[in-house]
């Protein structure tokens, strides 16, 4: 089979929600990132295969098609197709993954993998709603495989973050301060400037907006928990967000053929699912059944990114594997930088990359939680 390498990354600022690019349509929002990576990577735009981004609630303004209405909204050329991919939280992640086996069957050879979501102009969980007024108040309701399966429990993602954090004995305590930490790393990153290279600036806005300053343990202990009962506060979840990232994925031939120097190949990539009412165990089963699968141990891994959909997500991975907690989000994840849903695992790539290249590691393993009880990972290998 065919190699797959990555060649470049970039993504647009993270804006908070009502932030810096809570205006901007998100056919603009991709397109920027699209654009930046044609610039960066030098290549003719009339040579690409395929666009394939990923986007949850496709409604209104992410409706249509959005892979394609950014490609065109970049001005670039009408021949180039473009698809958009909903594997919930895993969208982009699972962008990436499609590009390359494109490459890898050989039917391709050069593909862009990434993602965008506007979450201030379209709230999530719009796509769930929107056939409310047809008389669906969700997808599961009426359907009666599932309910024989699943019964009238919650298919929520607080409901499983709360599970979570009670299996793997993760107080409110501890996840205050893994969320306190998220920030502490993301400010630091920021300060050092070491996500400046792999963002192209909109709008004025030339830095993740999410990472606060100037926050306690004792301030967040004062918030009221998600849930009743619960240990969850807003502090441990991730932020509503803005943004767009954007990777160039090539073949081998056209690395030749373009003169291209890959970054880094795919080593390794997977999908696996686990208990949808849980929705946000399975990293934990698909890391096993991906370093199964690639042949390496998990120490073998240099960096781990493993999406901060909350707090319990991350630690419960880490604490179920005996994971090496100072590999984990090393500069911060969701909770600080926020999680534009569609665009996210395509960020958490491009960030990977920067920081494997920065520590001239070797191997970096990108998974996340996703709706449905599913996960995503991707071990890439530095060159």
């Amino acid at each position: 089979m065919s190699e797959a390498f990555l060649i470049d990354a970039v993504r647009s600022p993270v804006g908070r929600r009502r932030g810096g690019l809570a205006q901007v349509h998100p056919a603009d929002l991709g397109a920027h990132v699209l654009q930046a990576l044609i610039q960066r990577t030098g290549l003719p735009q009339e040579e690409i295969d395929d666009v394939i981004f990923g986007c949850v609630d496709s409604v209104g303004p992410q409706a249509g098609n959005i892979a394609r209405t950014c490609w065109l909204a970049a001005g670039f050329h009408e021949g180039v197709p473009g698809v958009t991919i909903d594997r919930q939280c895993g969208s982009s992640q699972q962008a990436l993954h499609f590009a390359a086996q494109g490459v890898m069957s050989g039917t391709q050879d050069l593909v862009i993998a990434g993602g965008v979501q506007n979450m201030s102009m379209v709230p999530i969980g719009s796509s769930i709603l929107a056939a409310k007024g047809l008389g669906h108040d969700d997808p599961f309701s009426g359907s009666v495989g599932w309910i024989k399966r699943y019964g009238e429990e919650p298919v929520n993602q607080f409901y499983g973050a709360e599970m979570i954090a009670k299996r793997w004995g993760c107080t409110r305590l501890d996840m205050e301060k893994f969320s306190l930490a998220s920030h502490e790393k993301a400010l630091a990153a920021q300060d050092a400037g070491l996500f400046d290279a792999e963002i192209s600036p909109l709008l004025g806005v030339e830095g993740d907006e999410g990472p606060r300053r100037g926050s306690s343990l004792e301030r967040l202990a004062e918030l009221d928990v998600l849930m009743p009962n619960g240990r969850l506060t807003a502090a441990c979840a991730s932020q509503i967000s803005d943004g767009a990232a954007a990777l160039m994925i090539a073949s081998e031939a056209a690395v030749k053929r373009y003169d291209l120097k890959p970054r880094a190949r795919i080593a390794h990539l997977s999908v696996r699912g686990a208990d949808p009412i849980w929705m946000l165990t399975a990293p934990i089963p698909a890391t096993l059944h991906a370093l199964k699968k690639s042949g390496l141990k998990l120490d073998d891994i240099d960096l781990y990114e493993v999406n901060e959909a909350f707090a319990s997500v991350p630690m419960a991975w880490q604490r179920e594997l005996n994971a090496d907690s100072s590999k984990l989000n090393v500069n911060g994840g969701a909770i600080a930088l926020g999680h534009p849903l569609g665009a996210t695992g395509a960020r958490l790539m491009t960030s990977m990359l920067n920081e494997l290249e920065r520590r001239q590691g070797r191997y970096g393993l990108l998974t996340m939680c996703e709706g449905g009880g599913l996960a995503n990972v991707t071990i890439i290998e530095r060159l």
